[in-house]
């Protein structure tokens, strides 16, 4: 591909027009309620950038075959790809993670305008710190952001006409319509039924510890239903997917006639159609044990990496140099703007803080602080890898201000919400400008793209969490929302604020046991070459099998097992096509398990 590199040239037309933004806006608000339910799901989200282009596109060139539109532009598209994917984005500034977990430890719901605001406010953070880190980022230490490499190769592909273009477009529509339509199918009309497809082996599955009725099927052993599933599977890889397989084996088959035979946990009314709601309570401690400790060993392996690199790079660049071509008077209104917003957005978080959840201005703007330092090392380590360490930025600061204020789970939840804002929405802008960089697309505009897509956002993904979930004391942590996200924040709040004496029997050993365990996996995987990895279990995804039903584990291992068999039949296609079909899956059942909501609301 060709793309220009050197921001020395200026866009002939920026394009930024009123469409681009409504476009963004409108795509952003029917993707933000996909990564709210999936988030809810199965606590991952989905970037949504290269979905978003493909739609506006698909879009816009039916408005101009049909209406005699003016054509949709390069630029426009990149616009449209920022608002959305910044809307769709905005699960890091709370909504399936401290959010509900506040309100399931306190009582304590937000009101809408409330919500709203502090969701937008936590993001806003994260635009002015990628704001700040751009330059540096982008121009000097030229840090690849691999997902805005792949959505400005998607865009140049798709307005050069390219063929595979429009087989993307097709598949991305065709598979998005099978997921809603089963989905609906399944929640309004008939339960599509789950295959047992382990069931002749229940024979050979005899309970331990005298608990005949723990049978396969009471352990979630069957594949669910679920296209959204099946195609997060078809996304994480073999890597994850046999590890989702190998820690459902460990959590639902080994570890619950134990637990029954020695009394850590009771055994359930035999009438019910399967035991994870009683014995979920327990195995989430091992896999928050998991998820937490392998995630903060490899950040704090990758931070080493970077910082280590970044170094031996300066070394052989001018930092100062100026690569782009703005005066200096230019220049020096950018950088009142820049020092402007972020004292004001400091003042404000700080406050906001104080005002809705009584955290001490101190803390908060302690909180504040810590979260564009934080900031800048998620945008170095999401610009290598093309993952934020959300999750891990979260419990780092979970545990600073639980030691620093321990027993108040406000300020632990809170202060690491304002963390994860942050952290997720700089990464996500900076692949964006990355994108436009490649694109020769102005990054000024691109920064007002990416308001608007947070607003939307903050909207329209507070409306669906409020409405999907409004008691999430009784609806999270169940088989119908196990909300892996929010059973790790809320036990990390737990811990901190009441020690290990609310823990179940046997719970803390078992913690401690998986600690270690992710703790070393982590180890193993930075370490080992990218050939042996193979044969090394991913901690995080083990570590979410534990809290999430059997059933969703083994298909999301089904959708990784059928992207490998497809590579190994056609490479090609599988390159090509897997991830535009596996986003089909996703955003499909995602839509169609919402309007199915608001259905049975209206029915009701």
């Amino acid at each position: 591909m060709n793309h220009p590199t050197n921001s020395n040239t200026t866009p002939s037309t920026p394009n930024f027009t009123l469409r681009a933004i409504l476009t963004g806006m409108i795509v952003g608000a029917i993707l933000t309620p996909c990564n709210v339910y999936s988030g809810l799901k199965i606590g991952w989200s989905f970037n949504m950038s290269i979905t978003a282009a493909l739609l506006g596109y698909a879009l816009w060139k039916i408005f101009a075959d049909v209406f005699r539109a003016e054509p949709w532009s390069l630029q426009e598209n990149t616009y449209n790809q920022t608002t959305a994917s910044a809307a769709a984005s905005i699960i890091s500034g709370g909504l399936v993670a401290p959010i509900p977990a506040y309100t399931m430890l306190t009582g304590e719901s937000l009101a809408v305008p409330i919500l709203i605001f502090w969701v937008f406010i936590v993001s806003f953070l994260g635009v002015i710190v990628a704001v700040g880190l751009r330059r540096q980022m982008l121009i000097h230490d030229k840090i690849p952001f691999p997902s805005g490499i792949a959505t400005a190769e998607t865009i140049t592909d798709l307005h050069a006409k390219g063929k595979d273009s429009l087989k993307k477009i097709t598949w991305l529509f065709s598979t998005g319509a099978l997921s809603f339509g089963l989905k609906l199918l399944n929640d309004m009309l008939v339960s599509l039924p789950r295959l047992h497809l382990f069931q002749p082996l229940s024979g050979l599955y005899t309970s331990p510890g005298g608990v005949k009725a723990y049978t396969l099927k009471k352990a979630g052993f069957f594949f669910d239903p679920s296209l959204l599933m099946l195609g997060f599977g078809m996304i994480i890889g073999t890597r994850a997917g046999i590890s989702l397989l190998l820690g459902a084996v460990i959590s639902w088959l080994v570890l619950p006639p134990f637990l029954f035979a020695s009394g850590a946990v009771a055994i359930p009314d035999s009438q019910s159609e399967f035991w994870f709601s009683e014995l979920v309570t327990w195995t989430l401690w091992p896999g928050v044990g998991l998820m937490v400790t392998s995630s903060l060993t490899s950040f704090g392996i990758g931070l080493f990496k970077l910082f280590t690199k970044s170094r031996e790079t300066h070394r052989e660049q001018n930092r100062f140099e100026n690569d782009e071509n703005i005066d200096e008077k230019t220049a020096k209104s950018y950088k009142t703007v820049f020092i402007f917003s972020l004292l004001v957005t400091l003042i404000v978080l700080t406050i906001a803080q104080f005002q809705i959840f009584n955290i001490p201005m101190v803390m908060g703007a302690l909180a504040v602080l810590a979260s564009m330092i934080l900031g800048i090392v998620s945008s170095r380590v999401s610009g290598e890898t093309g993952i934020p360490p959300i999750g891990a930025l979260g419990k780092v600061t979970q545990l600073s201000f639980g030691l620093l204020n321990p027993g108040n789970i406000s300020a632990n939840l809170m202060t690491a919400n304002v963390t994860g804002g942050a952290a997720g929405q700089s990464s996500d802008l900076l692949h964006d400008l990355k994108a436009g960089l490649l694109l020769n697309v102005d990054h000024r505009f691109q920064v007002v793209a990416q308001v608007f897509g947070i607003l939307t956002g903050s909207i329209v993904g507070s409306l669906v969490y409020l409405f999907l979930i409004p008691d999430p004391q009784t609806q999270l942590i169940t088989a119908e929302w196990p909300a892996p996200a929010v059973a790790t924040w809320k036990s990390v709040a737990e811990l901190m604020a009441k020690g290990v004496t609310h823990f179940p029997a046997g719970a803390i050993e078992a913690l401690i046991f998986a600690a270690v365990a992710g703790f070393m996996l982590a180890i193993l995987e930075n370490i080992l070459p990218e050939k042996a990895l193979n044969f090394v279990p991913s901690a995080s995804a083990m570590g979410l099998a534990f809290i999430i039903p059997a059933s969703l584990s083994l298909t999301m291992f089904a959708g990784a097992m059928l992207v490998l068999v497809l590579k190994k039949i056609n490479n090609p296609f599988a390159k090509s096509f897997a991830l535009v079909i596996a986003a089909g899956l996703v955003a499909g059942e995602s839509i169609g398990g919402i309007v199915a909501v608001v259905w049975k609301a209206m029915v009701n």
